[in-house]
């Protein structure tokens, strides 16, 4: 073949040397722009695994490549005068013009044809003079070939929240090193590595508002630089910052990140195939030093899809199915780092401790077990620090044997729950005339016995015309009280668990079938009327019409509402929690999408919000004080037009100035308009916010499924209590199993069961020893990389 690749960047030079070594009769070009030795940039990073992929696809150059590396394990985080250091994280740097000097030359050594100079503005003309068969469009992120087939490649743009500039320094740094800075204006922090025997990275970022509030965007380059100088002298010991980009004038230094993404990689409509790579396909926040990684990984995969394949179209086809999966993982988690980073001021309440955890976790790709297999003994040190704290915040002893995160106690007003692991509110569709019966004494009692520090009751109505279904329990009848009496005194009498009741009215969404025979359709008979904001069809042309409620009604049902209160504690909850999510009665008021109203109940998100405060105010009046109350609310609409998690910050903001001790964050429902973005712990990011800026506890939700997601949640401040909900579905004793697959012994269980507990310890102690003798590492380390999948 004859292939001409635009972009003398790593991807570039990469995949033309890759290709040259396939098979020398191809004829491979790169044609750049710049002059052979000009670059931009100080250093590059990659991890462990990413030498080892350049080992397996050309080892003179992965040799080359190694001799030049700065090579250290550790991490250094320097938050309010405090350094936390971790290590095991196996990092290397190198210099981003020792490395393109190296690519040069090995492409020089195969044949492959190297222009400078020349800048490319018709890649078909580039084409037809090289005879070429293939066009690698591999010309950076500001790429000139996928602006030119835009409507191609489909790019989405996104210009982020920072600036950041990126400097140099002769100080020597041994480990990675975050340093955070307070000013008058705002954070700054600062990303520093060592990549050759006496240079350092230095990238200074902030937030675009702090840049122009400190005046950044109005200083010529040299005051800019004297400016991070200052802010950063105690990381630079004296030692100048120095700027390889003395061509910019004024602020041009600083930049801000374009988050791109491309629907499709190849262009097919010309003479000649374009496809894209590197920076032009997508890009990846430097924060987690992915983006050269992503270059020389494009170039492997798209060189073996061409040494594979009979035909381009195929080759082609099988590239961008292959690396846009892959690409989309680590874009993913280069946007959790990035949105970490931009927005920091989130987190400085923190002590330094669990702010530098929150940090090292921050991309979700890198969690508490994991950390434990880079770092024991920092994981050991954390967790006796988030322990000893965690005990005093409970007012109970530190117990001698270590704690897990999850297993940590936690305090809400009086009640002390055992340890953060919760029993979401799952419907079961199995009360009569609204009376939980046995299943529910079954479905509750055993996993009250299986390890969770409370188990929640599932959505109870405060009323027959509250109901979703015929078979959802109620609270609003004597009978009720009683029946839901028997279960708390039973949780109470055989668990030392506590027991939640989650108070709602289905509002549009109710007198539907239960789940299994139809979920949100309307019964074929026997309706009762609905109720809601406004007037509203949930399912259009299908579910039954729901009229705006009077004032009447707004009357009856807050009255619903505190009358169930008075019978939860009747029946002795330990608990109670308001419904305001999923599109149900006090939730179609919050949401724009479902709240038309004119008068003061609509309009404003505050206004949107009145009645649904009004109801919970009337019931923490009756709830006792001494006893917790929290609201679970949809912090996300997933429809344009719709609760965004900014709005649910002043949502929780709203409650908590109410009296909500918690807010219980889950999302969607609202709308069947919704596109959710699933993923594993994919609604933790609320609870976060919520959390750690309206500064209220908060009960993470959704696809919690392991001991590991629970404990890097805990541990990193995401949120203070996980629900888990369909692995208890499973798995009534989750969290003694849980416990149990990482060793951890102390957890009380049951003692009718202990004989079990004794069994499942020495199963998976032995499984332990197996797998480790087989692949050589501790059994810790094996337990480590089960969880990890």
């Amino acid at each position: 073949m004859n292939i001409v690749c635009i972009g003398g960047g790593p991807a570039g030079l990469y995949f033309g040397l890759l290709m040259k070594k396939a098979d020398p009769r191809h004829e491979i070009t790169v044609v750049e722009r710049n002059r052979p030795y000009d670059t931009f940039g100080w250093g590059v990073v990659f991890s462990d695994q990413t030498l080892g992929n350049l080992v397996a696809a050309d080892e003179p150059t992965a040799r080359e490549i190694l001799r030049a590396f700065n090579h250290w394990d550790d991490i250094d985080v320097f938050f309010k005068g405090t350094r936390v250091t971790s290590g095991g994280h196996g990092f290397c740097g190198i210099g981003r013009k020792r490395l393109l000097n190296i690519l040069q030359q090995r492409c020089e050594e195969l044949g492959v044809r190297l222009v400078f100079e020349t800048d490319v503005t018709d890649d078909q003309t580039l084409a037809a003079r090289y005879n070429a068969d293939l066009v690698i469009a591999s010309d950076g992120l500001n790429s000139r070939i996928r602006t030119r087939y835009e409507s191609t490649f489909q790019p989405t743009v996104e210009t982020r929240r920072c600036r950041f500039v990126w400097l140099g320094t002769k100080k020597k740094f041994d480990a990675f090193t975050f340093a955070f800075k307070e000013t008058e204006h705002g954070w700054f922090q600062a990303h520093i590595y060592q990549f050759d025997g006496d240079t350092s990275t230095f990238i200074v970022e902030t937030p675009e508002d702090v840049w122009r509030k400190a005046g950044l965007d109005d200083m010529e380059q040299e005051e800019g630089i004297a400016f991070c100088e200052r802010l950063f002298a105690d990381q630079l010991d004296g030692h100048p910052l120095l700027s390889n980009a003395s061509h910019l004038r004024g602020s041009a230094i600083w930049i801000a990140f374009p988050r791109i993404v491309c629907e499709n990689w190849v262009h097919w409509n010309g003479e000649v195939p374009v496809v894209l790579m590197g920076d032009a396909a997508h890009t990846a926040h430097f924060s987690i030093g992915s983006g050269t990684k992503l270059a020389l990984e494009d170039a492997i995969e798209l060189a073996r899809c061409l040494a594979g394949s009979t035909g381009l179209r195929a080759a082609l086809e099988a590239y961008q199915a292959s690396r846009s999966i892959e690409v989309l993982k680590i874009q993913s988690a280069a946007r959790n780092s990035m949105e970490w980073f931009e927005n920091v001021q989130r987190y400085t309440a923190m002590d330094a401790q669990q702010f530098a955890y929150s940090m090292l976790t921050r991309s979700q790709r890198i969690s508490h077990e994991n950390l434990r297999l880079r770092d024991p003994g920092y994981v050991e040190r954390y967790e006796a620090w988030l322990a000893q704290r965690a005990c005093a915040q409970a007012g109970v002893p530190v117990p001698e044997q270590k704690l897990l995160p999850m297993l940590t106690p936690f305090r809400v007003r009086d009640l002390v729950l055992k340890n953060r692991i919760v029993v979401s509110p799952m419907a079961q569709y199995s009360a009569v005339d609204g009376v939980p019966g046995d299943f529910h004494l079954v479905h509750l009692g055993a996993r009250a016995l299986g390890g969770a520090a409370m188990v929640f009751a599932e959505m109870t109505c405060v009323s027959a015309d509250a109901r979703i279904t015929p078979a959802c329990p109620g609270m609003y009848t004597p009978e009720h009280t009683a029946a839901w009496k028997r279960i708390v005194d039973f949780v109470h009498a055989s668990s030392d668990a506590a027991i939640a009741l989650q108070l709602g009215h289905a509002g549009p969404k109710g007198s539907t079938k239960v789940m299994w025979e139809g979920i949100d359709l309307p019964l074929p008979d026997g309706n009762w009327p609905l109720v809601a904001a406004s007037d509203e069809q949930y399912l259009p042309g299908v579910s039954q019409v729901a009229r705006a409620a009077t004032g009447a009604d707004l009357d009856r049902i807050e009255a619903d509402f505190v009358r169930a209160t008075l019978a939860a504690e009747q029946a002795g909850f330990d608990w109670v929690e308001l419904h305001c999510a999923h599109g149900y009665f006090l939730s179609s008021f919050i949401s724009p999408l479902t709240n038309h109203r004119t008068d003061q109940y609509g309009g404003s998100l505050e206004n949107r919000c009145r009645y649904p405060l009004r109801v919970f105010r009337a019931m923490r009046a009756v709830w006792p004080a001494h006893k917790p109350m929290s609201v679970r609310i949809s912090a996300h609409d997933w429809v344009e037009g719709g609760i965004t998690p900014d709005d649910a910050v002043r949502i929780a903001a709203l409650f908590k100035d109410a009296g909500a001790d918690m807010i219980d964050c889950s999302s969607g429902q609202v709308s069947k308009q919704e596109k959710p973005v699933f993923g594993r712990m994919y609604q933790t990011p609320f609870a976060d916010r919520i959390r750690n800026e309206a500064d209220i506890p908060t009960i993470a939700v959704g696809s919690i499924f392991e001991a590991d997601h629970a404990n890097s949640i805990i541990a990193a401040g995401r949120a203070d209590l996980c629900a888990v909900g369909r692995p208890h579905l499973a798995n009534p004793a989750w969290t003694l199993n849980e416990a149990a697959k990482l060793g951890y012994t102390a957890v009380a269980w049951p003692k009718q069961y202990l004989a079990g507990k004794a069994q499942l310890e020495r199963n998976l102690q032995r499984e332990r020893q197996l797998a480790a003798a087989s692949a050589g590492l501790s059994p810790q380390q094996v337990a480590a990389r089960l969880l990890e999948g």
